[in-house]
């Protein structure tokens, strides 16, 4: 796998680098800020690259223009976004251009090895990777609605799927069978009103948009 890095700070930035080369990636360019990064995407054309959401010079959402621009100019290219903070709105417009290849995790995934390596492969290979902590935020925040209508077992369910996890890593994940997870996915499917869909990237937009919106106010009493 061909990994091109933005990220200001070195030594992270240099972790990564040894932390890929030692999981069998090659690291064919690292960036500082937005304009290299495009330049090095625009010239190694890699499989995937990781940047960081605050890049010089203003160190505010330089990465994410950056990914997006990156993505529009040179097809879907896969993005797994790092950031230091949770700051939900940013999955939202990373997933906005409607195609997969998309994964947003804290900095201090990237201590959990196994977990950031097989999100950063599951976003090479076109697929959703959001991080727990996001999740669990915008879950949060939903109260008296019909999230509370789902078991905890569906709850546990729809967190995992909105991370991005297909039926069979949820299935591991809860100890379940598959038959299971797909009846668990139904009836969120159903309880939340949304469209049933097992293609992966789409239902976790449905999920993630679902979970953003404000709730719905129930009105006088």
């Amino acid at each position: 796998m061909r990994v091109v890095i933005a990220e200001d700070n070195i030594l992270l930035s240099s972790g990564l680098e040894l932390l890929l080369a030692a999981k069998g990636c090659d690291v064919v360019a690292t960036a500082r800020d937005g304009e290299a990064f495009g330049q090095a995407v625009a010239e190694a054309r890699p499989d995937i690259a990781i940047v960081d959401v605050r890049l010089p010079p203003s160190f505010r959402d330089e990465g994410i223009h950056a990914a997006l621009r990156a993505r529009r100019e040179h097809g879907p290219l896969p993005i797994l976004v790092l950031s230091q903070y949770v700051e939900c709105e940013y999955a939202g417009e990373l997933l906005s251009d409607g195609r997969g290849g998309i994964g947003y995790l804290l900095k201090d995934r990237i201590g959990r090895v196994a977990e950031f390596i097989d999100a950063l492969r599951r976003v090479a290979a076109g697929g959703t990777a959001m991080d727990p902590e996001v999740v669990a935020q915008l879950l949060a925040r939903r109260a008296g609605d019909p999230l509370d209508t789902l078991t905890p077992r569906e709850r546990e369910s729809l967190a995992l799927m909105a991370q991005g996890h297909d039926n069979a890593t949820i299935a591991e994940h809860m100890r379940i069978s598959h038959n299971a997870v797909h009846k668990h996915i139904g009836n969120i499917f159903a309880k939340l009103g949304l469209a049933a869909d097992d293609s992966g990237h789409r239902r976790v937009r449905a999920v993630l948009a679902y979970l953003d919106r404000p709730p719905r106010s129930s009105g006088p009493r």
